[in-house]
């Protein structure tokens, strides 16, 4: 698959996005916490890919670590621009509320009232404690898969993801702000605040 890659095998990228496109679009939405710039960012992060094909090792394993690597970069630059918009838009007059008659806005408010449980959590640690997690944790990636897509040492990776969970469990003695329903219980999903604490990290044989 590298191989084909670096090429510019167009059929492998399509076996590559189709691999990996819900997965870098999960990482995205988790790392935003908004579903239109998780968009925005798969977009890029395949562009990316294609653009710089040719950046990738002939030897090695699945491409997974690579994309996550790009992915998380762009989720950073969009948090980033983010919150200049906000910044600049918090200047302007408010706009006149228009009311919203969409048949989803009440799921669509549910899910986003548990998406920003989850985004108050990880705003309140470090953006490399975050990092970690959010590979580890929420996208199952070994800690050597972290390690290349981060571009740093597995141990380090292990060490921010110790000093993560330490740092949540004492976010989660605090009181809650809000009280919110927990969603269904899914592989790759976490379930409520207590669970980025909770989660059971494979170890790998060293």
């Amino acid at each position: 698959m590298r191989a084909r890659i670096r090429a510019g095998d167009r059929e492998a990228f399509a076996e590559l996005y189709e691999t990996y496109a819900r997965a870098v679009y999960n990482h995205a939405l988790r790392m935003t916490g908004d579903w239109s710039t998780a968009e925005e960012v798969m977009s890029e992060v395949f562009l990316t890919a294609w653009r710089t094909r040719a950046t990738v090792q002939p030897d090695g394993g699945p491409l997974g670590p690579w994309l996550f690597g790009i992915a998380t970069n762009k989720a950073h630059n969009a948090n980033r621009a983010t919150r200049r918009r906000t910044a600049f838009l918090a200047r302007r007059p408010a706009p006149e509320q228009v009311e919203d008659f969409a048949e989803e806005t009440a799921g669509r408010l549910d899910d986003a009232r548990k998406l920003a449980a989850m985004q108050r959590a990880l705003a309140r640690l470090r953006r490399p404690e975050r990092e970690v997690l959010a590979l580890c944790v929420w996208s199952g990636l070994s800690y050597a898969e972290a390690a290349e897509a981060l571009g740093i040492a597995v141990g380090t990776v292990r060490s921010r993801l110790s000093r993560a969970r330490e740092r949540l469990r004492g976010l989660l003695d605090e009181p809650a702000p809000v009280k919110t329903a927990e969603p269904r219980s899914r592989r790759g999903e976490v379930k409520s605040e207590a669970a980025f604490a909770a989660w059971p990290i494979q170890e790998e044989a060293r």
